[in-house]
């Protein structure tokens, strides 16, 4: 890992001349209070590895005739000097030979030196920046993919369903209607049968009276046809008992169900699209019910690519596309979090780069602060960072652009817990 040896600045922005050898591994403070050249530094360093796209605007200090004058020993042999009247880049190697920003862009990450290019990024970029050093981005991505396409279709089967089950609701149902249509041809021919049953019971009927009439007119000739009386006789009481037996049906009921049976069927149909309506609303509720079981399969498998990943900070995670801290999106951590999280991933994206440049410290409380460096120490991490202050806590102090050491008291520091 390349990290910063010593730099020396002058007259950059509010910078007189500052010199530091940043401590290797850990917290470098530059301390101060407002408006005295804190984060002149941070820009100078970031000028003179990063290239001209980091140039300040104005980058000559106002008031000084000289121009700015860059000078960084990397611990890699590597120095770095900006100086002259157009700031020209030289990059010398321990050989003496010459080089130029080409071979600095090889292991200077870029958001080492411009933190806040990281940290201002949306939280959808954070999180592809993390999934890109875990090495899960694209298996991540596909799962993602498929989520959104489940979650999309669930959405429209879900909106169906409900379209589906307003609508069945809406249907009028007859309970006391049959449940299958009424066919008028079958109740006319069931009027037809019983018509023609009754028709047939007449002709009996006819029948019996024609005999009983004949049984009269025979009775003044009993003597004459005694004979044909006794086999007419035997006829009628056979025709009589036949004809106790006989029941006429009425054909009334049917009368009335084929003059109802087109409101009777308009209740049937009516109950029919309803029982319809219900089952399509439940099919479309089986299809979301479904999807949902799909896609909670999709984020287990997500959260267990994730639980597996090498993750450069505990507690970070990534969810539905967010970065996440101890469960808590970009926009509610505290700004001491953010710059926690925010160093340890750009500290993972290019393991060439051992340093940080980081702005700000004064959101960290002292315990905070101490826990950042130790953690640093442990991951042998460079950061040099600046903090609105005049304490013990600072490497160096700058005043009015100049910078004057701070001796160091030793502090008992608790455990680190970063």
């Amino acid at each position: 890992m390349v990290k910063i040896n010593k730099l020396e600045i002058e007259n950059v922005k509010r910078v007189k001349a500052v010199k530091l050898e940043p401590t290797a591994n850990g917290l470098t403070i530059i301390g101060g209070r407002n408006g005295q050249g804190k984060t002149s530094i941070l820009d100078s360093i970031a000028w003179a590895l990063g290239g001209n796209k980091y140039k300040p605007s104005q980058a000559q200090r106002e008031g000084s005739v000289l121009p700015p004058n860059l000078h960084i020993v990397l611990d890699n042999g590597l120095e770095i000097r900006r100086d002259g009247k157009n700031s020209d880049l030289k990059v010398i190697d321990p050989s003496g030979n010459k080089a130029g920003q080409q071979l600095l862009n090889s292991f200077v990450e870029e958001f080492s030196i411009n933190l806040p290019k990281f940290i201002e990024a949306n939280n959808s970029e954070k999180a592809k920046t993390l999934l890109q050093i875990i090495g899960v981005g694209e298996q991540l991505a596909v799962l993602e993919q498929q989520e959104n396409e489940k979650y999309n279709q669930r959405t429209t089967i879900g909106q169906i369903a409900d379209q589906k089950k307003k609508f069945a609701a809406e249907q009028v149902y007859y309970p006391e209607a049959p449940k299958d249509l009424v066919s008028v041809s079958e109740l006319i021919t069931q009027q037809q049968s019983i018509l023609a049953k009754n028709g047939e019971n007449a002709r009996l009927r006819s029948q019996r009276d024609q005999l009983a009439q004949l049984k009269d007119n025979l009775d003044t000739e009993i003597d004459r046809l005694i004979a044909e009386r006794a086999d007419i006789e035997t006829k009628l009481a056979i025709a009589e008992k036949s004809a106790m037996d006989l029941i006429d049906e009425s054909t009334e009921q049917l009368e009335q169900n084929i003059a109802q049976v087109e409101q009777i069927n308009l209740k049937v149909r009516a109950n029919l699209d309803k029982d319809k309506a219900n089952e399509d609303a439940q099919n479309y509720k089986d299809q979301y019910d479904g999807l949902t079981s799909e896609i909670e399969d999709i984020r287990l498998e997500k959260t267990k690519l994730l639980d597996n990943a090498d993750l450069p900070l505990p507690g970070l995670s990534v969810t539905e596309g967010e970065l996440l801290y101890n469960g808590q999106k970009w926009d509610n951590m505290s700004g001491a979090e953010q710059l926690k999280v925010s160093t340890a991933i750009v500290r993972k994206l290019n393991p060439e780069c051992g340093f940080i440049l980081v702005d700000k410290l004064e959101q960290f409380d002292l315990e905070t602060l101490t826990e950042f460096g130790q953690w640093a120490e442990t991951e042998q991490l460079q950061i040099i960072a600046t903090r609105v202050s005049t304490g013990d806590e600072c490497s160096i102090i700058i005043t009015d652009g100049y910078s004057e050491e701070v001796p160091q008291a030793a502090v008992e520091t608790p455990k680190y817990q970063f």
